[in-house]
């Protein structure tokens, strides 16, 4: 059984072809798409950086694939397997996910080739001031034009060295909180960020359960309980996701996919449990609450209900795509199904929630934290109490009316006042649902269009497309 992709196109060449798909379906011109597919500037430094085993120099990338808005917004990748098409990939995503997604913001994205294992925190922190340096002096972080966010290597700690390089460079700038997103709490940044990602795609999914009718396409029946899903990747997003998911909505988390190999439980994981095993021994070998194996390869093709591809692009490949046997793909990572495979899978009617949508949360909350460092306040300090106030008020009358206490349980529930993370996860549920009845309608009014990927591009690129046209550097036709 093969375990290696043999793709005929880069990461970034799918991406594109997804693009054309989508522009035929939409009816736009090829000058349009052009002007739409090309990245407006990729950034490439080398900078030398004294460390423990002497002076080692570091590659790192800042890719912008749009500036119809500002900033430009996308992860900061820290991986050895970093290089310049998935950096391009990967910002072209981001401009296609914020258009879906209403999200004000261009599409960039960052890497940095290294393997933060290797390095200890010192040298982490050196190595990430030097790149935000060399970011910072050619214009490529600043809170109006280029924002970077935590991906994969990367997190909150990592955020805050690039803020505090920023605040050192331009001490006079009232907003260099905003130069980042993701950053820690009480560093400027916003309650509910890190497990955004995560939690986007619990709603996501609770959004798509949500309708029957789109349900059934699976196969699947019944609400979310007792789903048997497969998850690849237990990293931040991976992680959020199965937590929520079988905390929250009751699914069955029957295996986690990793690099050193598979864990299996046909009643379910603790995911808490496998989180742990994977901090303190660095693998799921010694996991004891199920089955352990080292073909994680096939694994991505074990019978389920769900599965969630929450690691690197390119996990389902032509190689594998005839041998995935869910029922629901939710791709959770950016880009985990090539184009090709996507062209299989979809012939197989094989439905997939696609990753411009599900995965993004992350960016959602980050425009929240962006636009909370703008305004210098936190969400919800205005009309918190003003709303306890009046719900306290509200349930005054209605005892007096009906001479008859109300129970504790509702009481506390109607004088809530919303907290700020009650406010980001208020705003990231309906982000997602109102991306998803666009790609619904997309498809229910274009009838050549069948697949919720091809919808979510055709929206994300008619919005792209209408920025340029009124700038006069494109023709849109009806």
């Amino acid at each position: 059984m093969a375990n290696q992709k043999q793709e005929s196109m880069s990461f970034r060449e799918g991406v594109e072809r997804m693009v054309d798909r989508a522009t035929l379906a939409a009816g736009l011109d090829t000058n349009t798409a052009r002007v739409i597919k090309a990245s407006s500037a990729v950034l490439q430094i080398r900078f030398p950086v004294k460390v423990h085993s002497g002076v080692e120099v570091f590659t790192g990338w800042w890719s912008v694939h749009s500036t119809h808005r500002l900033p430009a917004k996308g992860g900061l990748r820290f991986a050895p397997h970093v290089n310049q098409d998935e950096t391009e990939a990967l910002s072209a995503l981001m401009s296609y996910k914020c258009a879906l997604a209403d999200i004000p913001f261009g599409g960039a994205k960052g890497g940095l080739m290294i393997n933060p294992s290797h390095y200890n925190e010192d040298e982490l922190r050196d190595i990430t001031r030097h790149f935000a340096q060399e970011l910072a002096r050619r214009g490529f972080l600043d809170p109006a034009t280029n924002v970077p966010a935590p991906d994969m290597g990367t997190s909150a700690r990592e955020m805050s060295w690039i803020a505090d390089t920023y605040k050192s460079l331009y001490p006079e700038d009232i907003n260099q909180d905003a130069c980042v997103t993701g950053k820690p709490v009480n560093r400027g940044g916003i309650p509910g960020r890190t497990e955004a990602t995560g939690k986007g795609v619990q709603y996501a999914l609770q959004e798509f359960f949500r309708h029957p009718d789109e349900v059934a396409k699976t196969g699947l029946s019944d609400g979310l309980t007792d789903k048997r899903v497969v998850i690849q990747g237990l990293g931040n997003v991976g992680y959020h996701a199965a937590k929520f998911l079988s905390e929250e909505d009751n699914v069955k988390i029957v295996a986690v996919i990793e690099r050193d190999g598979v864990v299996y439980n046909e009643e379910g994981l603790n995911i808490h449990d496998v989180r742990q095993c994977m901090v303190e021994q660095g693998g799921l070998r010694d996991f004891t609450g199920g089955q352990f194996s080292e073909n994680h390869h096939e694994a991505l093709e074990m019978e389920c209900d769900i599965l969630i591809p929450a690691a690197l692009e390119s996990q389902i490949h032509a190689d594998n795509a005839m041998r995935i046997q869910a029922k629901l793909i939710v791709e959770a990572a950016n880009g985990p199904v090539t184009y090709e495979a996507d062209e299989i899978l979809r012939r197989r009617g094989i439905v997939m929630l696609p990753d411009v949508w599900v995965n993004a949360g992350g960016v959602t909350v980050s425009y929240f934290e962006w636009s909370r460092n703008l305004s210098h306040m936190r969400f919800g300090r205005l009309q918190r109490r003003f709303d306890e106030l009046r719900g306290a008020n509200y349930l005054r009358a209605l005892e007096d009316v009906s001479g008859q206490e109300v129970p504790a349980k509702i009481r506390s529930q109607i004088v809530h006042g919303a907290s700020e993370l009650d406010l980001v996860r208020s705003g990231l549920d309906d982000t997602m649902r109102s991306a998803f009845s666009d790609i619904r309608d997309t498809i229910k009014h274009n009838p050549e269009i069948h697949d919720y990927r091809t919808a979510a591009f055709v929206i994300a690129i008619r919005k792209l497309a209408q920025s340029y046209y009124d700038l006069g550097l494109a023709e849109v036709r009806e």
